[in-house]
Parts: structure tokens; C-alpha cells; sequence
């Protein structure tokens, strides 16, 4: 994949990000704020369930994830972000990095 193709990827999966975690606070009601710099997405939540980034990495090819429970990368593999160390899918490890810091379930889907 060429640098632009990433680029545009990873632009589009921070826009599906960033519109599945407004569909949870319509949805659920969860109280979380998402705000976004380039290629950096903060997704806030409120209370004492700080932030979640997400931010791509162009040189590596990958989307990056901080969190309480760590750090975590995630590079394309058959039209997926895949985990490079546990194999585990980004929307679906997104989902379960948002329940343990809001304390509640989130699912997260890119539809």
C-alpha cells in the first residue's frame, strides 16, 4: 500500500471511529466526548473514564491505540485493523477498551 492509500484509510477509519462512537452516545447514552487533530482522535469519557486515542502511523502502516490497559497497534490485514501482538480486531477491541473505562457495555461497529 502506497503512503496516500494509507493515508486515505486511515482517514476513514478515524471518521467510522469517530461516527460509531457518536451512534453509542445517541443509542446508549453514554456520556463521551470525541475530538479529533489530524490524525489523532481523543474519545473522552465522562467522569473518571479519562480518554481513548486513536492516531495513524504513517511510516508503520498502522493505527495506534492508548489507553488505561495499555498500548496497542493494529496494522491491515484482509480489509481489517488486526492487533499485531494478540490478533484481535480494532472496532472489537475497542469495544471492550470502552466498556472497562466507562464501566459499562459499548459496542462499536463501523456500520
Amino acid at each position: 500500500m502506497t503512503e496516500s492509500e494509507f493515508l486515505a484509510l486511515a482517514e476513514s477509519t478515524l471518521d467510522a471511529i469517530e461516527a460509531a462512537a457518536e451512534r453509542v452516545v445517541d443509542e446508549d447514552d453514554l456520556d463521551l466526548e470525541c475530538s479529533r487533530r489530524g490524525n489523532v482522535l481523543e474519545i473522552e469519557l465522562a467522569g473518571n473514564g479519562g480518554k481513548v486515542i486513536i492516531n495513524s502511523q504513517a511510516p508503520m502502516q498502522e493505527m495506534w491505540v492508548a489507553a488505561r490497559s495499555g498500548g496497542f497497534h493494529y496494522r491491515r490485514q484482509d480489509a481489517q485493523w488486526i492487533d499485531t501482538r494478540n490478533g484481535s480486531e480494532l472496532y472489537q477491541s475497542l469495544s471492550t477498551i470502552l466498556s472497562l473505562q466507562a464501566g459499562q457495555p459499548v459496542l462499536l461497529s463501523p456500520d
